[in-house]
């Protein structure tokens, strides 16, 4: 007999509305919010109050937890006394674990934290009744009109096959898009899609929207296309650096043709052994815009300014040098397990300012570059928002044409438009030869014209006729480096900003694929990896060092292709294309404003992407938008005041480059050279600021987990248990079976 004074043993009328009133304690009927006019908080902060609904996002839900908590404790004593009480058990434990403290269990209707209404679902939610399968079916029948009579929470709401809308990038919405919300305890409440309270058993569940998954092989043709298709996609941040950096550096057309040959090269080799002994995410590596500030304040440094012979060849052996010092650190870190530690105080709080940061670097250098030649520049720019924008739903052949080749296909077009207008002279000048220098040109009226013909033509650069039809990249190609301790502790410290921006890129991209989140330890195997093709790197020569690109997330989202097979063909096709240098001295050969133009839009990208990172905390909490508006505000300005102190620079130096140049004038001066070089390039960087500024408060200033949006990474044990299981999505981080018997000792990197 129940305390309640309901029993299954009475039927009459009395006790059975006594059971309905207790029912409606203890499960309230919550009227569906209907908006009368559009979307309104006010308007919702109404209804919640009056019914009485909490939401299970809130920050402030820890009642309403524990309350769900004793709810399944009560389940559990339930079942336990099943065989006592004739198949239903007592129900006395379960109404003490819901009425305790007055708190009421409401039903789990999912408010978007972000857009402030009910999330769609596709289907309806399901209840599962749980009845002893040893009863007969009328006393199974009459248990169950009894539950509903009473309105106890036996029943066990469960959500089928929820799909998000269009807007949240077709992620599965097991329970939010928010990631693991960390109770008190520590247990996981299933917020993150693909969390360990899932319930979906570990296993692959690939999105309707992903095209190609993690493991499939969709056929010989297909994957030369999509492999293709992928890496057009990232033309923008493989090709674009060096077609700014090397003319900086003093290079010849010739030079820059062979960098970017270079790039080529080691983007095919690290993206090929990233996939095989890295995470193995479908990851394409490259140059990453994380080490072209340090590139432009070292070389900009004021021994570098008055050079004039070998110049180019001795600031790469410099960064060289450099680069490989950094990543022999980034090494250290990644597999000696240490990077494990650090993944527990890095948050996307810290992620979303220190990536934004990287693009928002640039700003005085991008259209300053680009607006050499604004009937260039400005159509470039016009030309690939309305691509990216206004055209991308168009669908050519099943295809969104638009928005996936937006950068390559606006690029030609505008060249092909730069091509047109420098054959019909529009950059003729009486009496001025655009092949000759403008320190060689004599007359007035044709030098305040050399700088414009040298960004806007398409006819200066001569690497299509000094470039070799093939030629082989090679280790020490300009030279042996140079190893000097002031640049080396500028790249260690950048490293690990590059290590912290492919923290952010990890995740979400086991996200956008539906794959479980990796271990910490699979995590430092990928950075102790990214150091290593670092290394790579730095020997060869490309300028800057290896890492895994941001814009993944964002090629991942259009292309809808997330096969590692894939991926690998792309990077042999770039090795490929590596050895013909003329393929290089084409890419060499664009204009240097349509190149700046691009490189507008691809740092805006980024800053768009590292914002978007502040998706998985709470958005709207104060704490949260005062951390991330500090930091990037921080980060800007404080990197002005030591690029201020330019006595000299400014006559030596284009002004594009003068914010460049404060490693040598910075305000610093401890009386060691070495040091005062270092701090002062560090702290005119927008991205080390930030980062310095974002890790220190994020980890002082108090909030919930939920609140900041912690990073749930999976455990170890995880991928053991599933080592044997090709079905489960943590499988899919396991290294090659010959490999990893060779390393099975390094338990810290997730080698199983």
């Amino acid at each position: 007999e129940m305390e309640g004074g309901s029993s299954l043993e009475r039927g009459n009328k009395g006790d059975r509305k006594k059971g309905e009133k207790l029912g409606s304690i203890l499960q309230p009927k919550i009227e569906p919010f209907v908006p009368r006019k559009g979307y309104d908080p006010r308007e919702l902060r109404s209804w919640a109050k009056r019914t009485g609904f909490v939401s299970t996002f809130s920050g402030e839900t820890e009642r309403s937890v524990s309350g769900r908590r004793e709810l399944n404790e009560g389940r559990t004593n339930n079942n336990n006394n099943t065989n006592h009480n004739g198949g239903f058990g007592d129900r006395s434990d379960l109404e003490k674990g819901i009425l305790e403290k007055n708190d009421s269990i409401s039903p789990k209707i999912e408010i978007d934290p972000i857009l402030g209404r009910t999330r769609k679902r596709r289907n309806e939610i399901e209840p599962i009744v749980r009845i002893d399968n040893g009863r007969d079916n009328s006393g199974g029948a009459r248990v169950e009109n009894e539950m509903q009579s009473i309105g106890a929470t036996e029943t066990v709401l469960r959500a089928t096959n929820i799909e998000k809308e269009e807007g949240h990038n077709g992620n599965r919405e097991d329970g939010g898009a928010f990631g693991n919300v960390q109770k008190k305890d520590g247990e996981g409440v299933n917020v993150y899609p693909d969390g360990e309270d899932s319930g979906d058993g570990g296993g692959w569940h690939q999105s309707p929207r992903i095209i190609c998954g993690l493991r499939d092989n969709p056929g010989y043709v297909p994957i030369i296309f999509y492999g293709l298709q992928h890496y057009l996609s990232l033309a923008g941040s493989l090709i674009f650096i060096p077609l700014i950096v090397v003319p900086a550096m003093g290079g010849t057309d010739k030079d820059t043709a062979t960098v970017i040959s270079t790039m080529l090269l080691l983007s095919g080799m690290t993206t090929i052994l990233h996939t095989f002994f890295g995470t193995r995410l479908p990851l394409v590596q490259g140059s990453s815009f994380v080490y072209l500030a340090p590139v432009l304040a070292i070389m900009n440094s004021r021994e570098f300014r008055n050079l004039t012979e070998h110049r180019f060849r001795h600031i790469m052996r410099e960064l060289q040098g450099a680069i490989i010092i950094g990543s022999i650190f980034q090494c250290i870190l990644g597999f000696s397990g240490l990077m494990s530690l650090i993944l527990r105080f890095i948050n996307p709080v810290v992620v979303a300012p220190t990536v934004a940061s990287v693009g928002l670097a640039f700003f005085s250098y991008g259209f300053p570059q680009a607006g050499a030649c604004v009937e260039i520049s400005l159509p470039e720019i016009f030309l690939v928002l309305i691509f990216t924008l206004y055209l991308r739903g168009i669908s050519i052949f099943g295809h969104r044409v638009f928005r996936i080749y937006a950068v390559p296909l606006s690029a030609v077009i505008i060249w092909a438009y730069a091509f047109f207008l420098t054959a019909g002279g529009a950059y003729n000048y009486k009496g001025c030869s655009p092949d000759i220098p403008s320190s060689n040109i004599l007359i007035d009226a044709c030098r305040k014209h050399a700088y414009t013909m040298k960004h806007c033509r398409t006819d200066v650069s001569d690497a299509m006729r000094t470039a070799a039809w093939v030629r082989i990249p090679y280790p020490l190609q300009w030279g042996i480096p140079i190893f000097r301790l002031r640049t080396s502790i500028i790249m260690i410290v950048v490293s690990l900003v590059a290590s912290i921006d492919s923290v952010g890129t990890y995740h979400t991209a086991s996200m956008r694929i539906n794959a479980k989140a990796p271990t910490p330890g699979i995590v430092s195997r990928g950075i102790g990896l990214e150091g290593f093709c670092s290394v790579l790197a730095g020997l060869w020569g490309s300028g800057t060092g290896s890492t895994t690109l941001t814009e993944n997330i964002h090629t991942i989202d259009i292309t809808k292709i997330a096969s590692r097979r894939v991926v690998e063909i792309g990077a042999c096709f770039l090795i490929l294309f590596s050895f013909i240098g003329k393929v290089g001295a084409i890419l060499a050969s664009i204009p240097q404003s349509l190149a700046a133009a691009v490189l507008c839009f691809m740092w805006a990208m980024i800053v768009a992407l590292g914002l978007s990172t502040l998706q998985y905390t709470q958005t709207a909490s104060f704490r949260n938008i005062t951390i991330v508006g500090v930091s990037l505000f921080l980060g800007l300005s404080i990197p002005a005041y030591f690029q201020q102190y330019l006595p000299e620079s400014s006559y030596i130096l284009p002004t594009y480059l003068i914010p460049y140049s404060a490693a040598s004038d910075g305000p610093v001066h401890s009386g060691n050279k070495e040091f005062d070089f270092a701090i002062n390039a560090l702290l005119s960087m927008n991205m080390v600021v930030t980062l310095l500024i974002a890790f220190i408060l994020d980890n002082t200033v108090p909030g919930s987990r939920q609140e900041r949006g912690v990073y749930i990474w999976s455990n170890a044990e995880d991928i053991i248990a599933t080592t044997d299981d090709p079905s489960s999505s943590l499988s899919d981080y396991n290294l090659p079976s010959k490999v990893s018997r060779c390393f099975r000792w390094a338990k810290c990197l997730g080698v199983h």
